[in-house]
């Protein structure tokens, strides 16, 4: 079986930091948890850059953003690869709680 590729999330380093104390990260986009959206909005790398631009380009928040690269081997729950709208761009969406071993490497985002 192949090996999948990493999967990636921005984040608020305080969102990230509480989810290490919880076990696992829960938030599914900016403002929204998993719980209201239903899975956890993730990308690939190459579209990064146009959904941290999207989601936090006027971010002028109190807390630094990070991005977790997750292995979706260690999940242990659904990924999905869907789009917003039919023949669209698709994103991996994680139908779950992502859970911290799961996170491979965290690195700032500029």
């Amino acid at each position: 079986m192949p090996k999948l590729p990493y999967i990636f999330h921005i984040t608020e380093r305080a969102l990230w930091d509480a989810a290490r104390e919880h076990g696992a990260y829960e938030m599914s986009t900016r403002g929204r948890t998993l719980q209201e959206e239903g899975f956890v909005h993730f990308s690939t790398r190459d579209q990064l850059p146009r959904v941290a631009a999207f989601l936090y380009g006027s971010y002028d928040g109190p807390d630094e953003l990070v991005v977790l690269s997750v292995d979706p081997a260690r999940l242990g729950v659904p990924v999905k690869y869907e789009s917003v709208a039919p023949g669209g761009e698709e994103f991996p969406h994680v139908y779950g709680p992502v859970p911290v071993d799961a996170v491979v490497d965290v690195r700032p985002w500029s």
